[in-house]
């Protein structure tokens, strides 16, 4: 079987074919990679609220003690 020989022109045809979406990957990771420090960062805040530390050290006192 007689394969044809993949010259430049053929190469830069295959694999530059969607040329139009070069980058598009690293942008997409880069808007999830900040959606993810939002979201830790609005974490962070609700973690450091009296109230919230409170019920959960109430939670987990309530599940270490045996009763």
């Amino acid at each position: 079987m007689n394969l044809p020989t993949l010259t430049r022109r053929r190469a830069a045809r295959l694999f530059l074919s969607g040329s139009d979406d070069i980058g598009a990957a690293t942008a997409e990771y880069a808007i999830a990679t900040m959606a993810a420090v939002a979201f830790a960062g609005l974490l962070v805040v609700i973690m450091r609220s009296d109230e919230v530390r409170g019920i959960l050290t109430d939670l987990i006192r309530r599940a270490l003690t045996v009763s």
